[in-house]
């Protein structure tokens, strides 16, 4: 089960950060369209970040090498989901930052997405 979760977040961050390097406009009108949901546009990012995270940590979880990195990154959409349904107006504050004159930060985040999917794509084919 540990390389099919690798496999899978391996596919999801890279295409997730292909799409944010060749769309990062489309990024933002998402998330300013989240962002004018209110509550429930937080609490639909909660539930993205939160089962991503959850898939992760039930069946990743490795302490030790290099593919600590995947579970550390599953806790860290699991706590992302938390502050997002705990704590919906910090998640808000975040948000309010995106902008489209912003835009190019959904670039340097494709860029980290796609090194994450590269690397958890070598830790799925590595074993």
């Amino acid at each position: 089960m540990q390389r099919a979760i690798e496999i899978m977040a391996a596919v999801q961050c890279f295409v997730l950060g292909l799409s944010h390097i060749a769309r990062p406009r489309a990024w933002v009108e998402f998330f300013v369209w989240l962002r004018g949901k209110g509550s429930v546009g937080i609490f639909a990012n909660g539930f993205l970040c939160l089962w991503f995270g959850s898939v992760v940590v039930a069946f990743h979880n490795v302490w030790e090498g290099l593919p600590i990195v995947l579970t550390i990154f599953g806790w860290s959409q699991v706590l992302k989901g938390l502050v997002n349904f705990v704590f919906p107006s910090v998640s808000m504050r975040a948000m309010a930052r995106v902008s489209l004159e912003r835009s190019r930060e959904f670039v340097f985040a494709g860029i980290f997405l796609l090194g994450l999917g590269l690397t958890f794509g070598y830790f799925a084919m590595s074993h």
